[in-house]
């Protein structure tokens, strides 16, 4: 499900790079939550479950 996933600690930005190309930033992240994401055995469950319709979302690039 992810490809690639990056966190801007200043800003609270967690940005995902899906495996379909689609980039996305998602914004007031916690940074709890980054290592969730991390950490996580699975990234794209974690994401689903807690980072998913969870905070505001901006569409970079992709289809």
């Amino acid at each position: 499900m992810l490809a690639s996933a990056g966190y801007d600690h200043e800003r609270r930005i967690l940005e995902l790079e899906f495996v379909s190309g689609d980039v996305y930033r998602y914004w007031i992240v916690p940074e709890r939550v980054w290592t969730g994401l991390w950490e996580a055995d699975s990234a794209g469950q974690y994401f689903t479950t807690v980072i998913r319709d969870a905070y505001p979302t901006e569409k970079v690039s992709g289809a």
